[in-house]
């Protein structure tokens, strides 16, 4: 029996529901969850019947979709799973699941080698590797960064749609600083992924200025009728040429920065370069220390990288940007010589 986007979604949402045994879930408790699930990730607002939920759990409970779900119901209103460790996403994959899924890998391979695609290629490589481990039971070979649990990973699917769609939102953002959310009216742009952090690029319908918001500090958004514009300035496709991070304006302008690195630091430099720009200026062939440049942006992004380095890197030009590390390094040499 096959099953469509919404009753999946439905699905998987009841099983993070009964996996949770820190709570005690009626039928109403599970209506709300899935209509909220749908609402988040599809845009739907008419909700869930009770009948279809009921429904939900009778497919899960049976065979129809090899689920076999231990579902129960205790003290004759709440639901919950029999066996505390099961889950429908433990299921191993069938035969026909694997021959279909590595068809798909393997078409995706043969577009890993045109540019528009070249992007794709750790996540192709990704699925290789889980399919693998699914009909050999062997260990990963291949691990890739991530938060589980990101907060408001939830809205990447939906914010992907109006963008496709060019869709004016309402969005309702909380900055860490303020203490109420703010209405933004939106014309979304693009999405981008920085450090296991996502962030919605659009312009504000009333004057058109660029603004980046964090998905996890938008608390509620909504289609709108306002007509969607472009921002003639904004070009996703280059707008991050000359920037570490996320940070920038439309207007803002890449600075020359030249910066010192000790040999340790030279070698992982070198080979793994802070910004596409960079340039070795000079190799003291003494102590392998180096010289490079790079020419991007000053914000935030960029000062948390060279911070990283600690000790192994010093600012040396432009002397702005040199002043600031050094009262910021300052700073936090006072927190170790005071007692906390």
């Amino acid at each position: 029996m096959p099953a469509n986007k919404n009753a999946l979604i439905r699905y998987k949402t009841i099983d993070n529901c009964l996996r949770n045994h820190y709570r005690r879930w009626t039928l109403e408790d599970l209506v709300e969850a899935c209509s909220d699930a749908l609402y988040d990730m599809e845009g739907i607002r008419k909700g869930v019947s009770v009948r279809t939920v009921q429904g939900d759990i009778q497919v899960m409970r049976s065979d129809k979709l090899g689920y076999n779900a231990p579902i129960e119901v205790y003290d004759h209103k709440y639901y919950r799973y029999a066996d505390k460790d099961y889950s429908i996403m433990n299921m191993p994959m069938s035969q026909n699941d694997y021959d279909v899924m590595q068809e798909a890998v393997d078409m995706l391979r043969q577009l890993e080698d045109f540019e528009q695609f070249s992007e794709m290629s750790d996540i192709v490589s990704r699925l290789q590797d889980k399919l693998a481990i699914s009909r050999n039971n062997r260990k990963p070979i291949i691990h890739f960064d991530s938060v589980p649990n990101l907060e408001g990973i939830h809205l990447l699917n939906p914010l992907y749609k109006y963008i496709a769609h060019k869709q004016t939102l309402r969005i309702m953002y909380q900055s860490f600083n303020a203490r109420q959310p703010k209405e933004f009216i939106i014309f979304p742009y693009l999405l981008k992924e920085f450090r296991n952090r996502w962030f919605l690029f659009g312009s504000k319908a009333d004057d058109l200025k660029l603004f980046n918001l964090a998905l996890d500090r938008i608390k509620s958004l909504e289609p709108t009728m306002v007509p969607f514009r472009e921002n003639p300035d904004f070009d996703p496709e280059h707008f991050f040429d000359d920037v570490i991070g996320v940070s920038k304006n439309i207007k803002n302008t890449p600075r020359t920065i030249k910066f010192w690195a000790n040999a340790e630091q030279s070698k992982y430099i070198k080979t793994k370069p802070i910004h596409r720009s960079q340039q070795l200026l000079q190799e003291n062939t003494e102590d392998g220390s180096c010289i490079f440049r790079i020419d991007v942006v000053i914000n935030f992004e960029m000062y948390s990288v060279f911070m990283s380095y600690g000790p192994g890197i010093k600012i040396i030009y432009p002397k702005n940007v040199m002043n600031y590390m050094h009262d910021k390094l300052k700073e936090a040499l006072e927190l170790y010589e005071t007692t906390v």
